[in-house]
């Protein structure tokens, strides 16, 4: 079995450029030979587990997985029982719901240590917007700034921000825009951290699941949550919002989104990173927003979601020597390493995307004007 699983996996990776133990940088050294028949078994949970524990590395690991998933290598593997089991939970159960907090609890709930370290001073935890920016303080600023636009920030604008985060959006918009604001998120770190952050401005934020909201606003923001929200759940979120908005209110919702409709997400990510969590495409999004809100605008500028997640690996690199531990081991770390790497993969070869879009309730007069 050995023998003929090493055949069939070095076989696929060499269709795509991949050598084992070649001279490029991506080249895999495997260290263990009881990887073969784990991929065949496990598939892309036992690609990330037998990284993990050190069967195998590359010293250019986002560039080799960018192969595996531009060369579509998957489709070559038979499906395995991760992928059957993933799926089966997806049609079967609405995990987003019968688990609201198990996301806040399991990734947002790490450590605000490990996040600190690793992200701006913001403490942003979604795609920067890199088309003047140079560095990841100045691409996030940029992206705050540009919800600002999109959405019409003026003073006096009471906004809701759904999955806040640590806060940093509220903080922004409170100071640079003059507006007032809510958050709610289902982390009690996030929750306390940003409140105590934005003490003295006119934002609070809640430890709430977003279907427990009510009030009126003149603007909305979701930026990087709704890949929580379960393909099940996109109609009421999207419901949910539309009750919340003013009138002539706008809703600006900041995702990642996936070319092809799933029901379920990847099982190593699912398992290690996000629980329960899984990728919107633009037909789901389509068919949930249909007669509740007008697409004003969508924008997709997911290249820059590689070089985000590139400085935050960089940035929890350099952290590590004071990182590491007990609470942080040299699993968590080859663990941390491979989802950063995975994600900047994938988005590199352009399976998934970062999009920005723009809803109003019945259109806005005259025309909504785009802005980049």
């Amino acid at each position: 079995m050995s023998s003929s699983a090493k055949h069939f996996v070095t076989g696929r990776l060499r269709a795509v450029g991949i050598e084992i133990n070649g001279p490029e940088p991506w080249a895999p050294r495997v260290h263990n030979d009881r990887l073969w028949a784990r991929l065949l078994r496990d598939g892309s949970l036992g690609l990330g587990e037998s990284y993990m524990d050190g069967w195998w590395d590359a010293e250019a690991l986002d560039e080799f997985l960018f192969r595996l998933v531009s060369g579509n290598i998957q489709d070559a593997f038979p499906k395995d029982l991760a992928v059957m089991w993933s799926l089966a939970k997806g049609r079967l159960l609405n995990l987003q719901r019968l688990r609201v907090t198990e996301v806040g609890e399991k990734h947002y709930d790490m450590g605000n240590d490990l996040y600190a370290a690793m992200l701006d001073s913001r403490m942003v935890y979604s795609c920067g917007y890199w088309r003047d920016a140079t560095d990841l303080e100045t691409a996030q600023e940029a992206k705050f700034d540009l919800i600002c636009r999109k959405l019409g920030l003026a003073p006096g604008m009471h906004i809701l921000d759904i999955g806040s985060g640590w806060g940093g959006f509220l903080k922004f918009a409170a100071e640079r825009y003059g507006v007032s604001g809510l958050g709610v998120t289902v982390s009690k770190e996030q929750a306390a951290l940003a409140n105590e952050r934005s003490r003295g401005l006119p934002v609070e934020t809640r430890l709430l699941d977003y279907q427990a909201l009510d009030g009126q606003f003149d603007r909305i923001v979701s930026i990087g949550m709704f890949e929580h929200v379960g393909y099940k759940n996109y109609r009421a979120y999207f419901e949910k919002a539309a009750g919340l908005l003013k009138s002539d209110g706008l809703f600006l919702l900041h995702t990642i989104g996936g070319n092809l409709s799933t029901t379920h997400g990847d099982p190593w990510s699912e398992k290690y990173i996000f629980p329960n969590g899984m990728l919107p495409s633009i037909a789901q999004i389509g068919r949930a927003v249909e007669g509740l809100f007008v697409m004003e605008d969508w924008h997709n500028f997911g290249a820059d979601y590689d070089r985000t997640l590139l400085v935050w690996r960089d940035n929890f690199d350099a952290a590590w020597p004071t990182l590491k531990g007990e609470k942080y081991d040299e699993r968590f770390r080859r663990m941390w390493r491979y989802y950063l790497s995975s994600f900047a993969a994938m988005f590199r070869a352009r399976k998934i995307n970062l999009w920005q879009l723009v809803l109003s309730p019945s259109g806005v007069a005259g025309g909504y004007r785009s802005m980049r």
